[in-house]
């Protein structure tokens, strides 16, 4: 559904803002971009949408170059920026009626309606903006950017100051819109939201696309796993029979934490746990529970980032 080739943007005075990207979006899938502040993942948006023009390479949308065929990829767009812009005197279901408007889409009433109640903003229609919560005018801006049938909806931010419970009932609109065919594509600082959400996950880092991965691939091949072994007694320091499995004393000494490598080959032999195992009986170490954790999409990103600063 996206292509974007080469894409570069260097702005006035010098700033270097995406270095060569290179990127495919499915169409149906739901992508997250991650990226640290200034990362350039809104510039990087605002070029695929045709709001600023990349300095190098080009952008297709469904096969529609966005510059050479500006208004037919535009049109196959909505997108929900991080400010909220709306008019404050204006109702939500003018607004968003406007906005379909805006690219030359004939009235339909029932369409609006359908968007109204999907994010549940049918009992508001009548209200004008300045009399809605921050959460419900987060809703409108997706309304609008949902008013003229795009087939691309690109979220920029779109749960940032919104709590918690309202943030959960529009990952599900998200996701019954992506049901739908609408191919989201989503930045975020929540990564808890991509972790959730996303069918891919790409990483930018200072204009440069870092990686690009299906969600459980990337936690697979740079996830590690913590298995914690708790211990009948108590002890004071790793046995030195048990030194070449690099543990770790926790819980006061209750508890031996094993990390390794889930993407290293093979099962038990691959990951070190029997040889671990037969070393923990030969120590006369009696275990008497044990649990595993596997790394969050947090400690990922935050590995990427610190390997490409």
């Amino acid at each position: 559904m996206i292509r974007v080739e080469g894409v570069s943007k260097t702005f006035r005075g010098g700033f270097e803002a995406l270095r060569n990207i290179d990127l495919t979006i499915r169409r149906g899938e739901i992508f997250a971009l991650l990226g640290p502040n200034g990362a350039g993942k809104t510039t990087l948006i605002s070029v695929i949408c045709g709001l600023v023009n990349a300095s190098a390479g080009r952008v297709l949308v469904d096969g529609h170059d966005n510059v050479a065929a500006y208004r037919r990829a535009r049109e196959m767009i909505g997108l929900v920026p991080q400010e909220l812009t709306n008019e404050a005197f204006t109702t939500v279901w003018d607004t968003v009626s406007f906005s379909r408007g805006l690219f030359g889409k004939p009235k339909n009433p029932a369409h609006i309606e359908r968007v109204l109640r999907a994010l549940t903003l049918w009992e508001k229609r009548n209200n004008r903006l300045l009399e809605l919560s921050g959460g419900m005018k987060r809703r409108v801006l997706i309304a609008k950017a949902l008013a003229h049938e795009p087939q691309v909806l690109f979220l920029d931010e779109p749960t940032a100051g919104v709590d918690v419970e309202l943030r959960r009932e529009m990952w599900n609109v998200v996701r019954d819109l992506r049901d739908q065919g609408v191919t989201i594509i989503l930045t975020t600082h929540y990564i808890e939201e991509a972790e959730e959400m996303a069918d891919r996950i790409g990483v930018i880092r200072r204009g440069e696309l870092v990686l690009v991965e299906e969600k459980h691939a990337l936690m697979h091949q740079l996830g590690r796993k913590e298995l914690t072994l708790h211990l009948d007694t108590p002890l004071s320091a790793v046995p030195p029979g048990l030194a070449s499995h690099e543990l770790t004393l926790a819980e006061d000494g209750h508890a031996l934490v094993y990390t390794y490598d889930t993407s290293r080959p093979g099962k038990g032999e691959g990951t070190g746990i029997s040889a671990l195992l037969t070393d923990l009986e030969a120590a006369g170490l009696q275990v008497k529970d044990l649990h595993t954790r596997q790394s969050s999409l947090e400690e990922i990103f935050v590995s990427l980032v610190r390997e490409n600063a």
